[in-house]
């Protein structure tokens, strides 16, 4: 059972000198990220006049974070396993593959990386605002509830199958790839809805900088609740209960 091989760890984990490096790579990651996707938000509303809500505007948001999530995860990937997501982090917790110590060290340096990302955008664009997720006028807390756990289970499935399956063979060259490409399909999917967040970092930032918290909590519920089923799922159905654990260097 993948809940049998959760492991707390120990504060001692959190001071060494790995956990601590990977904690910056996620930092850095999570800036790339959010920095790439939410300043294409940006500059399509700056030359758009605000037309974000547009099709068009759902298919340049959709390209931007799926883009610039391929590359954040490879950045990280050989260093912290490239999660560049709080929501993945748990997800690989659920199923054993990284200690709560180690986790919460990431959950950290996740949102700070959000929150720098924000701030320098703020910053570089002359005060223009960094909007925070919100729900459509026509869609309640939990329609968004809903949209963001089956996104999110569809992300950490992917994570599961492409990047910590001991099985994975050579699919796992191709797990960025898949990673950003699943993002960039559900924000096609939810983005009119909810924003489609699908990270909670992703949504933290934003929040922060323009201080907008209106049903914040739905971007942090959704996305862990459906992260921990989906590391449930793939754990209890297609992994082997016998394989070695993964070190948290394999993703």
């Amino acid at each position: 059972m993948p809940i049998s091989r959760i492991a707390v760890g120990s504060a001692a984990e959190v001071g060494q000198v790995d956990a601590l490096k990977a904690a910056l790579a996620e930092f850095i990651s999570v800036l790339i990220f959010v920095f790439a996707g939410e300043g294409s938000g940006m500059a399509f509303n700056k030359l758009t006049d605000d037309g974000s809500t547009t099709p068009a505007g759902l298919v340049q948001a959709s390209l931007a974070h799926g883009f610039a999530l391929f590359v954040a995860v490879s950045v990280g990937a050989n260093i912290s396993g490239g999660h560049v997501n709080p929501a993945v982090t748990f997800g690989a917790f659920v199923g054993g593959h990284i200690t709560l110590a180690r986790s919460v060290l990431y959950w950290i340096a996740q949102c700070a990386g959000s929150v720098v990302a924000c701030l320098l955008l703020k910053f570089a664009t002359g005060g223009l605002e960094t909007s925070a997720f919100s729900l459509s006028s026509d869609v309640t807390v939990w329609n968004a509830l809903v949209f963001e756990i089956v996104m999110t289970f569809g992300l950490v499935y992917t994570v599961y199958a492409t990047a910590l399956d001991p099985k994975k063979g050579n699919i796992g060259i191709i797990a960025p790839l898949a990673i950003g490409f699943i993002v960039g399909a559900n924000i096609l999917a939810g983005g009119a809805f909810d924003g489609a967040s699908m990270n909670p970092a992703v949504s933290f930032g934003p929040a922060v900088v323009s201080w907008s918290w209106s049903d914040h909590w739905v971007y942090w519920l959704g996305p862990f609740l459906g992260a921990g089923i989906a590391g449930l799922v793939y754990e209890l159905f297609f992994i082997n209960q016998t394989h070695e654990q993964l070190p948290t260097t394999e993703f």
